[in-house]
């Protein structure tokens, strides 16, 4: 088997183990150099009913079958080490170890997410909107999570100005939540990219789109937040960003919120006034991304082509 496909399956194999925790697993295999060895090493801890070497062949194999057929389907599959997995994630604690996509992914350094709740007002819809608009016109992709609302006009306005949208989903890449987005996600397929870390046939959750919204803010060099009362996942995003080192921007008209006022305070967030200061504060973000190419790592030493 190619070298490369057999650290893939093992890493798959790894995720399925009985109470894998993906996070950990990722950083186990960064730190052993070897998604194989990391196998071997947990199949020798475990009981097995046939012998060790035959236990990881088997599950290298099965997992290989899947990657394949995953790939016909016409998924993509990265894994983290992978050269074409997205170098920002890298930078993120929650990093997913593997992402399935459908689209067409690209370095995507110049992305900003838009995001904000899904009982959104006409107000927030008419800035989600208007901020999409400019940020596809200047070249900017627009990321979000495909939910109703914020998300949604988001993403529609991105294609409408032409522009390159990702979105990043809290469901398995073969699913479409919610249904209403159905057609809107394969126009996004299409023109620009939907990613998942969850494995494809996996349904939506409470815990989904949390993790959901540590990619998003991971994937992207910035998050502006449209609108988002307390229990939102946008106000889950703007934690998570500054987590992240990333920057925050929102309208001040947010600052009636606790979680906004103390949020304002912290170094990275950008409370603007209206729309103009918005894109202002995006551009600048962007600007700073571009001229630190060295901020993210381009692949890790042990990254196969």
């Amino acid at each position: 088997m190619d070298p490369t496909l057999r650290e893939r399956a093992a890493l798959v194999a790894l995720l399925r183990l009985p109470g894998a925790r993906w996070n950990e697993t990722a950083h186990e295999v960064l730190e052993a150099d070897s998604a194989v060895g990391v196998l071997e090493r947990r199949l020798r801890l475990q009981d097995v009913l046939f012998d060790e070497d035959d236990a990881v062949e088997k599950a290298i194999v099965e997992a290989a079958g899947d990657i394949t057929a995953w790939r016909e389907e016409g998924l993509g599959f990265h894994a983290f080490f992978d050269a074409g997995y997205p170098t920002q994630l890298r930078d993120v604690h929650q990093m997913p170890p593997i992402l399935f996509t459908r689209g067409t992914p690209t370095e995507d350094r110049c992305a900003i997410a838009v995001v904000g709740t899904r009982q959104a007002t006409e107000r927030g819809l008419g800035i989600a909107r208007t901020v999409a608009t400019e940020l596809a016109r200047n070249k900017v992709t627009v990321v979000s999570g495909l939910a109703r609302g914020i998300d949604t006009a988001a993403h529609e306005a991105a294609l409408a100005a032409g522009g390159r949208t990702v979105a990043v989903i809290g469901t398995g890449i073969r699913r479409h939540y919610p249904a209403e987005n159905h057609g809107l996600q394969d126009r996004i397929a299409r023109e620009g990219l939907v990613a998942s870390q969850f494995w494809p046939d996996a349904p939506p959750s409470k815990q989904s789109f949390p993790m959901r919204n540590a990619v998003m803010s991971g994937y992207a060099a910035a998050t502006l937040v449209v609108e988002a009362p307390w229990r939102s996942g946008a106000r889950i995003q703007a934690r998570l960003a500054l987590e992240h080192g990333r920057s925050v921007i929102m309208p001040n008209e947010l600052l009636e919120h606790d979680w906004a006022r103390e949020f304002a305070e912290r170094p990275g967030v950008h409370v603007v006034r209206d729309v103009d200061a918005m894109l202002e504060s995006a551009d600048q973000v962007i600007r700073e991304a571009q001229i630190t190419p060295d901020s993210f790592p381009e692949v890790l030493p042990f990254a196969w082509t």
